[in-house]
């Protein structure tokens, strides 16, 4: 083969390394920078199918003119549980078989896990930071939102099992992180700046709402209090709404603000270069990308009997 026909196969397999046209590799490249992983048309079903378990789940107490006594859901919170699994099972085999997640993805949601399982101890106490859930909705906003889902729900459990906080609540808690990923995922789009703004925005807003919604899952069986702000069994929807409102700003708003501004804060750090590595992962680990290979470049000269 001659110098020159070297050279250009040389330089034309310098160009395209990974065996993906650069224009391809621009396109994938935005779409991540842009949304991370989008929620794909299998995982939806899935999702809602789950989220509506969770809400009837929190939701049926307020329903109902006798929702017993108890530490709160002691009976059903065993059927969640066993529910609620499969349900998590069920989302992640809707993520690989649409394609928004392949085995790759598995692995770095077993990663984030674990670093929020190793974060979970850090917010233990009466203070109410919890930076956990700060790297939920970081994972939930780079990743997606069926990635955000799952993650939340798997920190949680496995956090629980390292710190002991097995009981009728985990279920609860783990709907409630699971949630707490999935609406990062589901944020606007934007980019710079303003992302970091939005999702700290949303960290705050979501840690006091995490707060709220675990008080709903033992408000309702409170037993021995008679006041403007109990569970009134029978009373109108509103009514108790009303009196549930009055209840976690009394009881609980101080120690939800702390979580609220804690995860923040995390966010306006480390959001920034947290969401560059995932996204620089995912570019990586291409996530869902379809490969795209170049035909064998004719420039290539034959070698020529001259050449030998």
């Amino acid at each position: 083969m001659s110098g020159e026909a070297r050279s250009r196969g040389e330089a034309t397999i310098r160009a395209r390394p990974e065996g993906m046209s650069g224009e391809a590799r621009s396109r994938g490249e935005a779409a991540t920078r842009a949304v991370g992983l989008r929620i794909a048309g299998r995982p939806m079903p899935a999702l809602v199918l789950v989220s509506l378990v969770g809400l009837v789940a929190f939701g049926w107490p307020l329903l109902t003119r006798h929702p017993g006594t108890g530490v709160g859901h002691d009976v059903d919170a065993p059927w969640l549980f066993a529910a609620l699994l499969p349900l998590l099972i069920l989302v992640l085999l809707a993520e690989l078989t649409s394609g928004g997640v392949d085995a790759k993805a598995v692995a770095m949601l077993g990663v984030l896990a674990a670093l929020g399982t190793a974060l979970r101890p850090f917010g233990a106490g009466i203070t109410g930071f919890q930076p956990m859930f700060a790297l939920l909705v970081i994972g939930g906003r780079a990743l997606g939102p069926g990635f955000g889902f799952v993650l939340g729900a798997t920190t949680m459990f496995s956090s629980a099992l390292l710190t002991g906080g097995i009981g009728p609540w985990l279920p609860f808690q783990m709907i409630a992180a699971a949630w707490t990923g999935l609406g990062a995922g589901l944020l606007p789009r934007a980019t710079g700046r303003r992302e970091i703004l939005l999702l700290s925005a949303y960290a705050g807003a979501s840690g006091v709402a995490y707060g709220f919604l675990m008080n709903l899952w033992f408000w309702p069986f409170q037993t021995g209090t008679a006041s403007s702000l109990a569970f009134v069994a029978g009373a109108p929807l509103g009514e108790n709404l009303t009196r549930f409102l009055a209840f976690s700003v009394a009881t609980s708003l101080g120690y939800d603000l702390v979580r609220g501004i804690g995860n923040a804060l995390l966010v306006v750090l480390f959001g920034g270069p947290a969401l560059r590595a995932l996204r620089r992962a995912v570019r990586r680990a291409s996530f869902g990308a379809v490969a795209q290979f170049d035909a064998p470049a004719s420039a290539v000269a034959p070698v020529s009997s001259e050449a030998a």
